[in-house]
Order: C-alpha cells, then structure tokens, then sequence
C-alpha cells in the first residue's frame, strides 16, 4: 500500500510494471540488426561487392523492422485485451444500476434477538482508554443492514460523480471526504436506489450509529477483537501483530499492499475490514466518555457548532492496539484523509423522520 507520510507515520508508494517477457521497439530493432550483420569478408573478393551487398542486407532489414513496427503498433491500438482496454465509467453501459445492485446484495441483515444476532451487549472497554468508559448495556431496538464492504470507489464515484481518492482502485476503499461529504453520499445513494426500486420508500442508506458500529464489530464477542483477545503471537515485536494480520491492515502488515476491499477474514458475522484499513465515519457526535449514553442504540444527539465527530475501527497507519471493537476517536467533520472513509447501513426511516 500505500504508504505516504501521515502524522509521524513513513510511508512508500509503489508502482507496477510491465513483465520482463514484453518486447520493447528497441529490442526488436536489436535482434533485426544483429540478423543483418551476419556477412563475412573473403580475400578472394573485392570489399566494394561485400560492402554493397552489406548495406544492401541491412536496408532491407531496416525495412523489416519498419514493417514489423508499424504492424505491432496497429495491433496493439485494435486488439486490445479486455484487461488493457480502459474500464468503462459507472454510467456506461448500466454500469451505476450493476453497482447498486451489488451494493444492495452486499448488505448484510442485522436481526437483534433472532438467530445469533443478542438483543443486548455491553459497549466499550474496562481497561481501555477514558473515552471508552463506563461500559454499558445498549439494548439494540431495531433490525438493520450493514454493508459487508466499506464503500468502494467505483460505487462513489457512481453515486457523487467523483473520486477524490488518493490510491485509486474500483473496488479500493474510498477515501479522502469529510464527514459532511459522507452524509451526503448516504443522501443520493438512497435517492439512486428509491429510483430504482431497490430499496423501499421507508427504507434509507446512512451512517451507522456509534452503537450500531460497535455491536456490528463486536459480532456476539466481548473479547478486545472479533476473534479474541490477542493481536500478537510469541515472538511479536513492537507493531508486529500476526494474528489480527489475517483480519486487518495495520501499520504492522499495510507496507506493500494496496488491497480491494474483503482481502482478508471477516468478523464472525461476515463484515470486512472492520478492524482496520480505514477509520470510518458513523453518525454520532463526540462525547468524552459513555456516561448519559444512550441505552437503545440510537445516535447520541445532534452535533453542533464544531464539535468533532467519532470515527472507528482504526487504519492501516495506526498500530493493533487502536483497531480494538471498543476503540474510538474523535476528528473535526472538516478532516480529510487517506486512511478516513465510511461503511453504510439500510434501515426502516423513524417515523419523526418521515
């Protein structure tokens, strides 16, 4: 991935290049010239026939390589493989319609007290930071859907006509908008998908709440990761966290790698990316701790002036100990960065909504 500098963070962007088996004009001109230059003197004949025969050889050589050029430059502007040819925009050819309908079967149903989904957990963390406490019973009130998927930039791009990302991918993680931005892609995306009847007129695309983000990571554990409580395995130093390296990028793992969405493990509940690769936006404004905290889910007040706004899960630059379930943080709505993008929730429009 990635990396570029951030905060104190270092950085190395890397690029791909073409496989050594692919023929450059200058190679082929070398192997052209070489066949030309086969001739040999004799002492038995005059070096005039030899030089004209030489340069008789190598100008019809040098037509060779005129013709091979030209007919190898032709075919690669006509035949094009379907990997070379340039990807069509998301509104060609029903390309925004594919993309909402992947989005809207990514979604993943969220049913509290059926199935293995609890009615009620405990949020945050007794031996985390201050922000984190005191823990608390949140009593989920309503069923939801999360994205399996933080939100990829060809489905940005589809839905706000831009991709302000700074490492680019169709299906890469979007990047590099604001909270308020964030909002407003929630916004059209419901718009795009009550058109196209693939959501109901009571159903909306949103943030999740801080509570909703929690109880989604957590996936029926109360243990500091979805898969438990240790992100390192004996020998770990410092970053270095080999087992949460099968379940999210980190700066321990996130060198090298530029990775669609999905690439590694989900949380038992099959969400990806929670832990780590990009911080994510959810609906709540900050409160220095959980006291006076809502106990049914629901956003925790409306933000007002410049209060900050809470992002979760942790990034591919911050260390194992920031992509805890319970970890949160706190940002201005203004903030942009490379490591901040947003997850989506489908649900039922409260009726003091409507």
């Amino acid at each position: 991935m990635k990396q570029e500098s951030i905060g104190n963070q270092q950085h190395t962007e890397f690029a791909w290049y073409a496989g050594s088996d692919a023929l450059s004009a200058f190679e082929i001109d070398a192997e052209l010239v070489k066949c030309g230059c086969s001739g040999t003197l004799t002492k038995s004949e005059p070096v005039v026939k030899h030089m004209n025969e030489f340069k008789k050889a190598v100008w019809a050589w040098q037509k060779v390589a005129l013709v091979t050029l030209t007919c190898f430059m032709l075919c690669g502007l006509t035949t094009l493989s379907a990997d070379e040819k340039p990807a069509a925009s998301p509104a060609d050819s029903g390309g925004k319609s594919e993309l909402f309908k992947v989005f809207v079967k990514e979604l993943v149903p969220i049913t509290p007290g059926k199935g293995t989904f609890p009615r009620s957990f405990q949020m945050g963390s007794t031996t985390g930071k201050p922000a984190e406490s005191p823990v608390h019973k949140v009593t989920m009130s309503d069923d939801f859907w999360m994205s399996r998927y933080e939100v990829p930039q060809n489905l940005y791009q589809a839905v706000m006509g831009n991709n302000p990302s700074r490492w680019g991918g169709p299906r890469n993680s979007a990047e590099m908008f604001d909270w308020k931005t964030a909002r407003e892609f929630c916004v059209k995306l419901t718009d795009e998908l009550r058109k196209a009847k693939l959501i109901a007129a009571d159903e909306e695309i949103r943030l999740p709440s801080e509570a909703e983000w929690e109880y989604c990571c957590r996936a029926g554990t109360n243990t500091e990761y979805s898969f438990g409580d240790q992100p390192q395995k004996p020998g770990d130093e410092d970053k270095q966290a080999r087992i949460l390296d099968e379940y999210a990028w980190h700066t321990g793992n996130a060198a090298g790698n530029d990775p669609p969405v999905g690439a590694l493990k989900p949380t038992p509940w099959g969400l990806y990316d929670m832990h780590g690769y990009l911080w994510e936006f959810v609906a709540d404004p900050w409160h220095d701790s959980y006291e006076n905290a809502p106990g049914d889910g629901s956003v925790w007040g409306s933000r007002t002036g410049d209060q900050p706004v809470v992002v979760r899960g942790g990034a591919w630059t911050d260390r194992f100990e920031q992509l805890r379930s319970a970890f949160r943080n706190r940002v201005t709505a203004t903030t942009v960065s490379p490591a901040l993008g947003l997850r989506c929730v489908k649900a039922k429009v409260k009726k003091s909504e409507n």
